[in-house]
């Protein structure tokens, strides 16, 4: 199941994430017939915390 932010705007400018069988998927909302690109979980982990730093 795809989800964005609960604090994006309706505009559609954000990013989407999932979890997939064996990674975390992510995907431009305005764009979504292009494909998503997939990560390790581990990838997404250090994504989080370098984004909360």
């Amino acid at each position: 199941m795809w989800r964005k932010s609960s604090h994006s705007s309706g505009d559609n400018s954000c990013v989407e994430v999932a979890r997939l069988p064996t990674s975390m998927g992510i995907r431009d909302t305005k764009d979504r017939g292009r494909g998503h690109l997939q990560i390790s979980p581990a990838a997404w982990g250090e994504l989080l915390d370098a984004l909360a730093e």
